[in-house]
């Protein structure tokens, strides 16, 4: 009877210390999502009162001449020996708001979004801490530099959308004509929420699109998707990136060409990440 009693006693302190350790977890976790909650608020509120800029420069720099893109593909365009064939002017829009404290919500708006992509490399770090402590060191080295990595991407991403596929895909969308609508509007009216709302489009799932080597490698690493997978719907992916390249650019082969290739870059490199991770998988399998 003793002995059970023991046992019992040992199981309770095991379960009680089981328990003690979720509830430490839940508390480390809870510290991390402080941490980035204040990280966010902090760069929203820089973004808040660095209003004119963030708006003039950032948001609504596509709708400007001298936008860097424009600027840049017009001299691509004479050192390319094609004239003014690729240069072009954004189209000329009038930015209104309908709604009462529709301006004060969209402010709001575009600092919550800019404080998340500001703080992404910060808000993978933390939970990258938080994560780390629960892996093998043989885990913890494969996953060495991945907030570096996936960091670099997902700003490669926004960078890729605002530069490049923002301006097209605005002047395309603004530049649309339907019988008896255009006729009607005086310079082309938007609504301010419209054109913000397609830019958080155009911007953030891009960055997280661009995380598809990162994504790939941990799938290929645990066997969901193997190269020859990838390999095979490679034609797809060709003809899906060319369809949206020529919707969202002017009707010339060159700027559909700009646009298309660092996305099938992607694709291709995600193929020889998901080759090399599933042959080293098969190695560790027969070994």
């Amino acid at each position: 009877m003793p002995d059970i009693a023991n046992t019992s006693i040992t199981a309770d302190k095991e379960e009680e210390e089981k328990e003690m350790s979720f509830i430490e977890h839940l508390e480390e976790l809870r510290i991390h999502l402080i941490r980035i909650a204040i990280s966010v608020c902090v760069s929203a509120v820089f973004i808040f009162f660095a209003t004119k800029s963030i708006f003039t420069k950032v948001i609504f720099g596509p709708l400007n001449e001298d936008f860097l893109t424009y600027q840049l593909m017009c001299k691509l365009s004479h050192w390319l020996e094609l004239g003014d064939q690729m240069c072009y002017s954004p189209t000329a829009i009038n930015l209104v708001t309908l709604e009462m404290g529709e301006a004060f919500l969209l402010h709001i708006k575009v600092c919550i979004f800019g404080g998340l992509i500001l703080s992404f490399p910060f808000v993978l770090w933390e939970f990258w801490k938080f994560i780390k402590p629960g892996l093998y060191p043989r885990e913890q080295k494969a996953a060495n530099g991945v907030v570096l990595v996936s960091s670099l991407l997902f700003l490669m991403g926004i960078s890729f959308g605002y530069f490049i596929l923002a301006p097209f895909a605005i002047n395309f969308l603004v530049g649309y004509e339907l019988p008896m609508i255009n006729a009607a509007n005086n310079g082309n009216l938007i609504k301010a929420t419209s054109l913000i709302n397609y830019m958080i489009m155009f911007t953030v799932p891009v960055g997280i699109i661009f995380e598809m080597p990162i994504i790939v490698y941990y799938l290929s690493k645990m066997g969901l998707i193997t190269d020859a997978f990838m390999r095979e719907y490679r034609r797809h992916a060709i003809v899906l990136t060319l369809v949206v390249a020529a919707f969202v650019t002017p009707p010339d082969v060159m700027t559909q060409i700009i646009i298309g290739i660092p996305i099938y870059i992607l694709y291709e490199l995600s193929i020889h990440i998901a080759a090399k991770q599933t042959k080293k998988r098969a190695d560790e399998m027969n070994s």
